[in-house]
């Protein structure tokens, strides 16, 4: 599974970190951040002059999701002089790789990809990508530093994102969801998917999202993780809850850290996309776990 002007200030107030022309008018500005399914445009930032080596963050987004859903978040990250590298999955946004080609260690490996030689990584997943980023720190442990779980699914050995969602009676998912065996599609209603991804966008947003929500491959849902305590438990671990959540529920988002060894839990009263109504709150969190 994305700043509005001021008749929307009340519900969507952004950081001074975020410049906004007045001058833009307020129907082309929507449009513009309305230009992938679940992101939208960058907006620049002052770099933070500083001799400290800092940190590299990867962020992976979810199913149903792209590379743009951090287009908020990316440069409030990098004004604080953090190297930031967002991953596009195969078969997600403008990547045309067919659905049959792409498995759960597609993703994996793209991820192991942009990481590199690069060591003391700070890994961000959300949703789907909870998984993907406890694979990836299982497969190559000493280059991460912690992983950040952004409404994600919080695996244990053996767990796949199918398995994890039948436990999970708060979801909306399982009320707007075709399962494509022949094509190896899973498929969310357009209708839904604005209540699911961003109950808590502006309408203009939520219309373009159901207008441009597109099949997810299945085959990687349903994959399960494999995972060690030696290596995946070693690394340190935080959840980001976010209560109004109709993709991962917050009681299902509760249970699995209850249930898990998190080192720190932060909570924001959010959709299942902060990155969209206050990606200002969440660039914030992911700072403060960088340092």
């Amino acid at each position: 599974m994305l700043i509005f002007a001021r008749s929307l200030a009340d519900s969507f107030v952004l950081s001074k970190q975020i410049n906004i022309s007045r001058n833009k008018n307020m129907k082309n500005l929507l449009l513009t951040i309305a230009m992938s399914v679940l992101g939208f445009t960058s907006f620049a930032a002052t770099p933070t002059q500083s001799n400290k080596k800092m940190e590299t963050i990867i962020l992976v987004h979810g199913a149903w999701a792209d590379v743009s859903s951090w287009d908020a978040v990316v440069p409030l990250l990098k004004a604080q002089g953090h190297e930031v590298i967002a991953v596009n999955l195969a078969g997600h946004g403008k990547d045309e790789t067919s659905f049959a080609g792409i498995t759960f260690k597609t993703y994996v490996d793209q991820v192991k990809e942009a990481i590199g030689t690069r060591t003391n990584v700070i890994l961000v997943g959300h949703s789907f990508a909870g998984l993907v980023i406890s694979q990836v720190a299982e497969e190559i442990p000493a280059q991460i530093h912690k992983l950040i779980f952004l409404a994600a699914a919080l695996p244990h050995d053996g767990d796949s994102l199918l398995g994890l969602a039948k436990l999970d009676a708060g979801s909306h998912i399982s009320k707007y969801l075709t399962i494509d065996k022949e094509h190896g599609a899973a498929i969310i209603a357009k209708e839904g998917a604005a209540d699911i991804f961003a109950a808590d966008a502006p309408q203009q947003v939520q219309d373009y999202i159901a207008a441009n929500v597109k099949a997810e491959p299945l085959v990687p849902l349903a994959t399960p993780v494999h995972l060690t305590e030696k290596n995946f438990g070693s690394i340190k671990k935080v959840y980001i809850h976010t209560t109004n959540d109709h993709a991962i529920s917050y009681p299902a988002q509760q249970y699995m850290v209850k249930n898990s060894k998190i080192d720190k839990v932060y909570t924001l009263e959010s959709s299942h996309t902060p990155f969209i109504s206050m990606p200002d709150k969440l660039a914030d969190i992911i700072i403060t776990e960088s340092k």
